[in-house]
């Protein structure tokens, strides 16, 4: 038995613990590359020493928060994981949040310390007087403390913190795209949970994964913290671009990278995809949106290594995952819940639905968050329990599993259309669009109308030199839709309003050209 196959049967090990395992086991090997700079595992574990001795000097004890918010950088790994060493809870934060939300977020969280960049630090500065936060820069600003003055000298050491599982490992905030964010508590043992599990997908001292999400996000951390924690390398990407993201997978040999829908379709659509060699990858994931069938098939057709799909919440649940290239004929669904996951569809009522019926998800798992923090009553509201008393959490997707198992997603409930009492689910339309070879993207919303009470309409992203009209496409698409399912306007625009995670911010969509919609 290896030692990462030992590790299946762990119950618990503390990740920042296995840093100090690889800076005398693999002292030279590098743990972070981010443009240009290699940091390897001695210098990596050194650093977060500083820092987590520098948050004890500062009165920070274990289960208080710090806030970090700031693109991806080698500090922001730093200070994420030097606040776990010492225990500290890390709330990681958007920074292309609004100023407003920020402040409430930093409030919530009651962080004493906020670690900033430079174009934070700008956005804060109307309402630096709401922030009691003390900031320290990650970058070279002024105005904040600089990060090197504020750590810990050289060579200094924390004292050590036994991390208990139940302890809080970060505050992951919603985005806020549909209200008032929520900060999403998850445990040392939820993201131990969640790392071993990666195991299995080559995760390993070997390996190297490609990161080119933000770190504020539970998309990244699934793949980040695993990374790091079984000995692998990361190359970290500040910012998202195709081609830069093809020649660091081709320089560093990436194993592994996880990708959000949107950037499949743009790296599969770059020209010189196939002049590159990728060889070396052995898994790609997705999540955190829908994941068009088509582009499912073109990266399995096109680029080596497995492509799982996973469907879940930061929240937590059941979780389920799609294997693309063992499943041809299932990339229109996001396939079966992982094995221990307990995934459920409920109608209005809270009741179970019949089989092929289509239902609100509510899934159950090991690896599900604590709550909300300081937000008891959204806790309650995002909970179902059945029968027997088992907790599930409530994703606000509606979906459908077919007669094998495998789960159809739908829409969220507060996206679904109702149209003269019909049911209208916008993915049914936008797929229609998108087999439409001058559709590039599409997005359909619903608008308010005073025949039907709410009618669906389009926004549609065209391919490049498509000549299409609107008239034309909106006679072409309507000619394919039930009756109650006919779109009432369709829009050109130039690109779809997207979260930084690739989500379509489909409530801008509707207050930016039906403000009367809901």
């Amino acid at each position: 038995m290896t030692w990462l196959e030992a590790l299946l049967d762990e119950p618990f090990v503390c990740i920042t613990d296995m840093l100090h395992r690889f800076a005398k086991e693999r002292a030279e090997h590098a743990a972070l590359i981010c443009d240009g700079e290699v940091v390897t595992y001695a210098a990596l574990n050194a650093r977060v020493d500083r820092f987590a001795a520098a948050l004890q000097r500062d009165g920070i004890r274990p289960c208080d928060a710090i806030a970090l918010c700031a693109a991806a950088s080698v500090e922001y790994a730093v200070a994420f994981l030097g606040a776990l060493r010492a225990g500290a809870v890390v709330a990681p934060l958007a920074p292309s949040s609004s100023a407003a939300s920020l402040v409430g977020m930093i409030g919530n969280s009651s962080a004493r310390l906020l670690f900033l960049d430079a174009d934070v630090k700008r956005l804060l500065e109307p309402v630096a007087a709401e922030i009691s936060a003390i900031p320290v820069a990650l970058d070279a600003h002024s105005g904040s403390t600089a990060l090197e003055a504020w750590l810990a000298p050289e060579g200094a050491t924390p004292e050590a913190v036994t991390i208990d599982p139940a302890w809080p490992f970060n505050i992951i905030y919603s985005s806020g795209t549909t209200g008032t964010p929520k900060g999403i508590v998850q445990s040392h043992g939820m993201r131990w949970a969640y790392a071993v599990r990666s195991i299995q997908r080559g995760y390993g001292p070997d390996a190297a994964t490609l990161i080119s999400t933000p770190l504020y996000s539970n998309t990244t951390l699934v793949s980040f913290m695993p990374a790091l924690t079984f000995g692998g390398t990361v190359v970290l990407m500040p910012k998202f671009d195709a081609a830069r993201y093809l020649d660091l997978a081709q320089q560093y040999r990436v194993t592994h990278t996880m990708l959000v829908p949107v950037q499949y379709q743009r790296l599969m659509a770059h020209p010189d995809f196939d002049r590159y060699d990728l060889s070396s990858f052995q898994a790609k994931f997705c999540t955190s949106a829908p994941f068009a069938a088509s582009v499912k098939a073109d990266v399995v057709r096109r680029w080596p290594g497995k492509l799982t799909e996973y469907y879940g919440m930061t929240e937590g649940g059941g979780s389920c995952q799609l294997e693309a290239d063992e499943f041809p004929t299932k990339l229109h669904t996001v396939g079966k819940p992982v094995e221990g996951h307990d995934i459920r569809l409920i109608d209005e009522l809270g009741n179970e639905v019949a089989a092929g019926e289509v239902g609100e998800i509510v899934g159950h798992s090991p690896a599900m968050m604590t709550g909300y923090y300081r937000q008891p009553d959204k806790t309650a509201e995002a909970e179902w329990y059945d029968p027997s008393g088992k907790r599930f959490i409530r994703t606000g997707d509606m979906g459908r599993f077919d007669s094998d198992g495998f789960l159809t997603l739908l829409d969220r409930k507060k996206d679904m259309i109702i149209s003269g009492g019909f049911n209208v689910y916008p993915s049914d339309l936008e797929a229609e669009l998108r087999s439409h070879p001058d559709v590039a993207d599409v997005a359909v919303v619903g608008a308010q109308s005073e025949q039907w009470g709410e009618t669906p309409v389009a926004f549609v992203v065209r391919q490049a030199n498509a000549s299409i009209e609107v008239d034309t496409l909106l006679a072409w698409v309507n000619a394919r839709l039930g009756k109650m399912q006919r779109l009432a306007a369709l829009t050109f625009i130039d690109t779809l309003p997207r979260s930084p995670i690739g989500k379509v911010l489909k409530r801008e969509l509707r207050e930016q050209y039906y403000p009367a919609a809901r």
